[in-house]
């Protein structure tokens, strides 16, 4: 099996695979701590948590990574960005994604730190800004994500203009779930992968049953595009407040937790998330990826990896005889 041997800075993952950090707690410790221990970068969805909440869930994964690499994803639209940021390099995270918004000050608050800081870019403009500043690689994220986007064009398409307009490793995103797609993107140019979508339905995900039923049983007519009051639109599976909010009628929120530095308040994303992942899918959105129904089963991280990978081989076997 031939395989990219992906670099961010000092960091040499087993395989080029990155698990999404997901919001709000989808992407906690037992899951990144087991991705991490698979061989591949596992990250803690940072952003809705509080600030010892964190610390405890990055000293969590450390313990169960067996000596693999753990992130943290953070949102730069979140009202605490900076006291994430700041938190997670403390308590010695490995590696820290952000998105959503672009910042300038988290390369230098990485740079003092020696901590890696990867941006989550949607165009190449982005991408090349990203590495002036001090980026050791980008995730390239197309329109087939899940949750918040930043782009209406295919990762398809992102990913070799992102790939020709820098020099450092380009990790494709969005909408893939096997083997046979970290194939397509390493073929255009990509160091690695990231999933996100695939890695909720593993035994380690820490959401509610109802969540994983709901990408179980997903069509592909049920993911669709929503407003959401970040300010950007995000990819959900359809149910019943996603169809309230696709008629204007989302509940307005009761209480502003002021989680956000900007907010529509046209309902409440914190609150819709963290219903989802205790079960209260009814009043909640359920973010996922374009091609969640190609996902028929749940399996543990292991297989999961094992799964990819031979898919990754097949795929390369087969370009091989062509």
């Amino acid at each position: 099996m031939q395989l990219p041997v992906l670099e961010i800075d000092n960091l040499r993952p087993r395989y080029p695979i990155i698990q999404g950090g997901m919001a709000v707690r989808v992407s906690t410790a037992p899951l990144a701590g087991a991705v991490a221990r698979a061989g591949g970068i596992g990250v803690i969805g940072a952003t809705g948590m509080a600030l010892a909440e964190l610390e405890e869930e990055i000293r969590q994964a450390r313990s169960l990574a067996d000596g693999g690499i753990i992130g943290v994803n953070i949102m730069f639209a979140a009202q605490q960005f900076a006291e994430l940021v700041h938190t997670s390099i403390n308590a010695g995270i490995d590696v820290v994604f952000t998105g959503a918004g672009f910042s300038r000050e988290i390369f230098q608050w990485g740079k003092e730190t020696g901590t890696p800081i990867v941006s989550i870019v949607s165009s190449a403009k982005a991408a090349v800004l990203a590495e002036k500043c001090g980026a050791p690689a980008v995730v390239a994220e197309g329109f087939e994500a899940g949750g918040h986007l930043g782009t209406d064009r295919s990762v398809k398409e992102i990913v070799p203009q992102i790939v020709k307009a820098v020099k450092i490793p380009v990790i494709a995103a969005g909408g893939m779930v096997n083997g046979q797609d970290m194939a397509d993107m390493i073929k255009m140019g990509a160091s690695g992968v990231q999933m996100a979508t695939r890695f909720v339905l593993s035994e380690e995900c820490t959401v509610s049953d109802q969540f994983k039923q709901a990408y179980l049983q997903a069509q592909q007519e049920d993911v669709v595009i929503i407003k959401s009051p970040v300010g950007l639109p995000g990819r959900a599976i359809r149910n019943a407040l996603v169809k309230r909010i696709e008629l204007g009628q989302a509940p307005k929120p009761e209480e502003c937790l002021h989680c956000l530095k900007k907010c529509s308040h046209e309902y409440c994303i914190i609150k819709a998330l963290i219903n989802s992942t205790e079960g209260r899918t009814d009043d909640g959105v359920i973010f996922s990826g374009q091609n969640v129904y190609k996902i028929k089963d749940i399996l543990s991280v292991d297989e999961i990896f094992a799964k990819i990978l031979n898919e990754y081989d097949q795929a390369q076997s087969i370009k091989k005889s062509e």
